[in-house]
């Protein structure tokens, strides 16, 4: 019987939460890296080869060696713990294919903007898409090797963020760097949530 109870009491085990966050910015800022870095599952691809005809829209100055691009989303799925389990869909960057977008951000908690120093206009179009819905997000600068370095600060004045929020630095290939990213994004988005339970002062 005791034996009988323990099982029980496992199989009772409390489902985990789910949560879905997006990852955007700019062409070449390494969305599809970031969410094959740090998922748990072999991630989802819709990557296609870039070819001559695409050249006058898909501007590859600053990331000449890119060879694909994503043309409907990345996906994959990190548990940063037992009973807390993230989603993760990575936007195409390309404006061609933002009608995705709408489709991609209902129910989100929240979102990365993926900044590149070499390109930072390129990811000027996410944040104001972010900011205009009402999705937290987190800027996370990508530090590409040979890239000039900036602080956190000087970035979100660049991008005129409000100060609440976050910017970090991060190396989208790298696991726990970019699972430090997905870490920042949870937890402002439950501040921003927590406060908007608040009552109003009277």
């Amino acid at each position: 019987m005791v034996f009988g109870r323990s099982e029980r009491r496992r199989a009772a085990a409390v489902e985990p939460v789910t949560l879905k966050i997006l990852v955007a910015g700019g062409f070449g800022a390494g969305k599809t890296t970031l969410v094959g870095a740090v998922s748990e599952i072999k991630p989802l691809r819709t990557e296609e080869m870039l070819t001559e005809a695409g050249r006058p829209v898909d501007s590859l100055d600053g990331v000449e060696s890119k060879r694909t691009t994503t043309v409907a989303m990345d996906f994959g799925r990190i548990s940063l713990r037992e009973d807390l389990v993230l989603y993760l869909f990575g936007t195409p960057g390309q404006d061609r294919f933002w009608f995705l977008w709408d489709e991609l951000a209902q129910g989100a908690l929240g979102a990365v903007v993926l900044a590149d120093t070499r390109r930072l206009h390129d990811c000027f179009a996410a944040v104001d898409y972010f900011e205009r819905r009402g999705i937290p997000f987190t800027v996370a600068v990508n530090c590409f090797e040979g890239a000039d370095r900036y602080p956190a600060e000087t970035v979100r004045e660049a991008l005129d963020l409000d100060s609440g929020t976050p910017v970090v630095l991060c190396d989208a290939r790298d696991r726990d760097s970019a699972k430090e990213v997905l870490i920042s994004v949870v937890e402002h988005a439950m501040r921003i949530s927590a406060g908007q339970r608040q009552p109003a002062a009277t």
